[in-house]
């Protein structure tokens, strides 16, 4: 009889930066029964209790669901069912139950692939879960048994949006007009009604029934180019978007010039009033020379390296404990309170809460959204991928550079000058004399070399991350 560590090891189906992730191709039934069923033996779930279990809207998901379903059922507890709903309202419905959680996802992971996250009852799995689910050899039954999934609860969704109605009481966003591209996002349905209920009118753009897979670390021109278009046609205050699971802020000024997710970050947590803030290496700096922040903790990339500073941080004596990534995910560690009103923890990446702080910070200050980042210290981040780039391939150039000064004086040394310093807390991070960076890092999620660049403008960060990432393929 087959185990589930066996199952597991067999294919190409593994953890990445945030949950399983791999080819639709390889998340068979029995690959996402034997993980499901290994998560639930990990935490020490018990009989009889309700599992929490939500989707996205690809393809693949509602037959995944119901492979992880069935194997809720075999281990002896009750799939809650909530049907196609934002990742962070998932989170947050089986935070307040004191109920696990597992969400079918690949986030914004190409068409071709999805992935399954786990939370415990207080948040999103640790690393250490992760190998414990791994080491798991709990006995695979000889056949699965694999129903339809039943109605969805709509009690998840129903709270998270008062979540944000009571902490945004009143109407603040009354007379805002803003444009929405709702694609294929978790958040178009309920993102509006909470943006309506606070007073703003909504426009829905490029609505789809097709699965669209948004980075948004890595928008495309395509997208930018029609945001812009958008706010010159429609003169809208804002355009919101986010990634698949809504786990990720896509938020657009009133020229449609796409905000970047680590400003971002450091403005929602200016507007709640954070006194330490945890984020990776990869985020703008300006974090740090804004002065701001009382603490901050620096981490690898991922939202379980961000939440493990968080609790360190609380533990440490910090109160009003933020955290944000540079995709623009914003995690809640701490409760927070700000004029009387009171913001419940919700430690895993949030799109929602992001987009409303920018915007009633903009109608308290009655200023357009791009105002809002002119008093940060002038720097500027961008990003971008080689799709279709083996991991291991990325590791050994990136291997290569931090182990030779003159590779990285051959490779950017008539751009940037000479290195200043190297970090290799996730990836190489190089920061040269005069003042710019570059990160490479190979993707946790697929198999892409991603680079991030910051420098004193935004032309030349972008300039900086499509330089280097050209050579990279030309060399490779």
């Amino acid at each position: 009889m087959r185990n589930c560590k066996q199952v597991m090891a067999a294919g190409d189906v593994g953890f990445g930066t945030s949950g399983v992730r791999g080819l639709v191709s390889d998340m068979t039934d029995e690959v996402c029964f034997a993980y499901v069923l290994a998560f639930l033996h990990a935490i020490g779930a018990r009989p009889g209790q309700r599992v929490a279990l939500g989707l996205d809207l690809r393809p693949s998901s509602p037959r995944i669901a119901a492979a992880c379903a069935a194997a809720v059922r075999h281990a002896g507890l009750v799939p809650d069912c909530c049907g196609a709903l934002p990742t962070p309202a998932l989170a947050f419905h089986a935070q307040e139950q004191g109920i696990p959680a597992i969400m079918v996802t690949g986030s914004h992971i190409p068409f071709d692939r999805n992935g399954i996250k786990f939370y415990r009852a207080e948040g999103e799995i640790t690393k250490a879960d992760e190998t414990a689910i791994n080491a798991a050899a709990l006995p695979m039954p000889d056949k699965l048994e694999v129903e339809t999934l039943p109605p969805a609860n709509p009690a998840a969704a129903g709270l998270y949006r008062r979540r944000y109605l009571d902490f945004f009481p009143g109407q603040p966003l009354r007379g805002m007009r803003l444009g929405f591209y709702q694609h294929s996002s978790l958040a178009r349905d309920i993102l509006t009604a909470i943006v309506e209920g606070l007073g703003a009118r909504v426009i829905p753009l490029g609505r789809t029934d097709e699965f669209v897979p948004i980075d948004t670390e890595a928008v495309s021109e395509a997208d930018a180019e029609m945001a812009r278009r958008w706010a010159a046609e429609h003169k809208f205050d804002a355009i919101l978007s986010t990634d698949g699971d809504a786990d990720r802020p896509l938020l657009g000024d009133e020229n449609g010039d796409w905000l970047r997710g680590d400003i971002v970050g450091i403005l929602c947590a200016r507007y709640l009033g954070a006194r330490a803030v945890a984020t990776p290496v990869s985020s703008n700096t300006a974090l740090e020379r804004s002065g701001l922040f009382e603490r901050v903790a620096r981490t690898r990339i991922g939202s379980p390296y961000v939440i493990a500073a968080m609790r360190e941080l609380l533990a440490a004596g910090g109160d009003s404990v933020v955290g944000y990534e540079a995709n623009g995910g914003f995690l809640v560690g701490s409760p927070i309170h700000k004029d009387g009103r009171h913001l419940a923890p919700l430690p895993t990446r949030d799109a929602v809460l992001p987009i409303l702080a920018l915007l009633v910070m903009a109608r308290d200050k009655g200023v357009p959204l791009s105002a809002l980042a002119r008093d940060l210290p002038p720097r500027f981040t961008a990003s971008d991928r080689i799709k279709d780039f083996a991991t291991e391939k990325s590791r050994h150039l990136i291997q290569q550079l931090a182990a030779s000064p003159q590779a990285i004086q051959r490779l950017l040394g008539d751009l940037c000058g000479q290195p200043a310093g190297l970090d290799q807390t996730d990836g190489l991070r190089i920061t040269f004399q005069n003042g710019d960076i570059v990160h490479l890092r190979p993707s946790g999620n697929a198999p892409e070399l991603r680079c991030y660049a910051e420098s004193a403008t935004p032309a030349r960060a972008e300039t900086l991350a499509r330089t280097c990432l050209r050579r990279l393929r030309d060399a490779a």
